[in-house]
């Protein structure tokens, strides 16, 4: 069994204020159009950087060149977007396949380093785990590659954030702008709605010999052993980023129109969690070894 990719939850045709990332607006185009560059070559840490936020830059590179869709992309990487509700041109970015900003941002994140970024600009520019924080004031000297750059309609409201990107160095940055353009780099615009920067490298790695992945899906029962027959020992309210020991066959469920019998061991919590709830696109996890 391979999963798919799962779609964001929608209402009314529109994305939920919970997945609701980028404007999709010029908003976050305020700068000439030579600013911008879509070629890989000036895509890289531009200072000198620790290895984690050098490998979140080499992710959010990667990804020069595709598409913005608002709404798109996932840590595993670009998606069709949705439809943008105020017309222009993502009035029809469900039929793009790309990322918006928060979504690139959360994939180079993942990607690059294992951290698991919330949905949405505004939730990302508040994450609690940040390891420091930059005003407006302090401008771009501070900044380290890999740091993220914030822009809000209210530059003091962290919860106005409505574009993010990824900082470079020399005062350059790697962004998913707006509807019509492609992930690119550009000057850094330090403009009215310039809200500051947050570093995310530095925190606690995963344990030696585990791989990080995440979950998916609400109140998500860890077990003692990997079967149904003992309570549950604890609960994963939501997605969680967690760290795989091994894997091993148990007993076969069917759960969420999914049936798999592979099940991980999560030394963090002393438990197991099948495989079905792994946001993974394969049943049995790459590069974990069998226990």
């Amino acid at each position: 069994m391979r999963r798919t990719h799962r779609t964001l939850a929608t209402a009314g045709g529109l994305l939920l204020a919970t997945a609701l990332t980028c404007t999709g607006t010029a908003t976050a185009a305020s700068a000439p159009a030579a600013s911008a560059d879509v070629s890989a070559a000036g895509c890289r840490p531009l200072a000198d950087a620790p290895a984690q936020a050098q490998a979140i830059v080499n992710a959010a590179c990667s990804q020069i060149g595709v598409p913005y869709s608002w709404g798109g992309g996932s840590i595993h990487g670009p998606t069709y977007g949705q439809d943008y509700p105020g017309g222009g041109p993502g009035a029809h970015d469900s039929q793009v396949k790309g990322f918006d900003c928060s979504h690139l941002v959360q994939y180079a994140a993942w990607q690059g380093a294992g951290i698991a970024l919330p949905e949405g600009t505004w939730n990302q520019a508040r994450w609690s785990e940040a390891t420091a924080r930059f005003t407006r004031a302090q401008g771009i000297a501070p900044l380290q590659p890999g740091d993220l750059l914030l822009w809000g309609s209210n530059p003091a409201d962290l919860g106005s954030v409505h574009h993010i990107a990824v900082y470079l160095g020399n005062g350059k940055m790697v962004e998913a702008r707006e509807s019509g353009t492609l992930v690119m780099v550009s000057d850094v615009r330090l403009n009215s709605e310039y809200a500051g920067a947050l570093r995310i490298t530095g925190a606690q790695q995963p344990p030696e010999g585990t791989k990080r992945f995440m979950t998916w899906g609400s109140d998500v029962a860890l077990r003692p052993d990997p079967s149904l027959q003992q309570p549950p020992v604890a609960r994963l309210p939501g997605p969680t980023a967690v760290d795989v020991l091994c894997q091993k066959h148990g007993q076969m469920i069917t759960a969420e129109g999914y049936t798999n019998d592979a099940w991980s061991y999560l030394p963090k919590y002393k438990a197991w969690i099948s495989n079905i709830y792994i946001n993974d696109p394969a049943a049995w996890l790459p590069g974990v070894r069998e226990c």
